[in-house]
């Protein structure tokens, strides 16, 4: 019987990677088959959990009014339909779903390009360096994508507040923006948005690792449930939700229509703290702890399920 296939350089190693590994080494995904599963994944996800995404971000801009136009959750969403329809809980999908789908495509393709370069002999990835590969996801996703999608989706939400919405529709109001304020327009909040998408894949993938590892225990090849997947997801997500809350209202207001009343991030996070103390940074966490758990154990089980369809119809050894 021959000897596992081995690579004349680490460099080439994701043009190797078998579609079935040695017993007791774990299989390694290429980066093609993240980039396009993670694509899939992430535009399937939001288009679920886009009402929750919506609610979110109302109420954590409408901390800043006086008096403040919403009660709680429900109120927002009564009032949302009753103004709008149903379809005034999507406003501003289109933005996210332009965004979405390269989000999450550059997410999950450089977590596995970094860790196909970071496990040990045997294939295996510890919690230390799934947070470390997480993190790198995380600031590529947000210098490539999440920044300037996120600072158009809260001015697309925030402008539906105004008495005299200026926004059409996405292109019209991308137009607008930059029209306005320049490339430098869709960049707003761009140190609070990468401590964001940071923390939070750092935290996800830790979670997300160290699960996968106890429960795989010395199987790494063993096939999970998407149900056991998605409840991993769900609690990585919730962990990264308490972690990071403070850095996701700080970047709100920083992409919000009024970001021009801080001078920078470190000035948001103190007018916060003098205006509305402690609490001012957790302004939203409910509606948040909501969406983004669903959204995480959905993306984990769609990934998941696509880079087992991929395995079966494209081979990358």
């Amino acid at each position: 019987m021959s000897g596992p296939q081995t690579c004349a350089s680490p460099f080439h190693r994701p043009h190797c990677l078998a579609a079935a590994a040695p017993a007791g080494k774990t299989k390694l995904t290429h980066p093609g088959k993240a980039i396009l599963a993670g694509g899939i994944a992430g535009g399937i996800e939001i288009c679920i959990t886009f009402p929750t995404e919506y609610v979110k971000t109302q109420l954590q801009l409408d901390a800043k009014a006086n008096p403040p136009r919403y009660k709680g959750i429900v109120d927002c969403v009564n009032l949302t339909v009753k103004d709008h329809g149903v379809k005034g809980l999507y406003r501003g999908l289109s933005s996210l779903i332009y965004g979405s789908i390269p989000k999450a495509a550059v997410r999950f393709g450089m977590f596995e390009f970094l860790s196909n370069h970071m496990r040990d002999e045997n294939g295996k990835l510890d919690g230390t360096r799934g947070l470390l590969c997480g993190l790198g996801a995380g600031v590529a996703e947000a210098v490539v994508v999440v920044c300037p999608m996120e600072t158009i989706k809260v001015k697309f939400i925030h402008d539906q507040c105004s008495t005299n919405p200026q926004y059409k529709g996405y292109f019209q109001g991308v137009r607008e923006i930059i029209r306005q304020q320049g490339l430098r327009g869709t960049y707003q909040g761009l140190t609070a948005t990468v401590l964001k998408q940071g923390s939070n894949q750092a935290i996800r993938f830790y979670v997300m690792t160290s699960l996968k590892n106890w429960y795989k225990g010395n199987h790494p090849n063993k096939d999970m449930n998407p149900l056991v997947t998605g409840a991993f997801g769900a609690i990585a997500g919730a962990a990264s939700v308490f972690g990071n809350t403070p850095i996701d209202v700080i970047k709100t207001r920083m992409q919000g229509l009024e970001a021009h009343k801080y001078k920078n991030t470190a000035n948001c996070a103190y007018q916060i703290m003098k205006h509305e103390g402690i609490r001012g940074f957790y302004k939203g966490t409910i509606p948040r702890l909501g969406r983004v758990c669903l959204d995480v154990a959905l993306v984990f089980v769609i990934y998941e399920e696509v880079v087992k369809i991929l395995n079966r119809v494209w081979q990358t050894q």
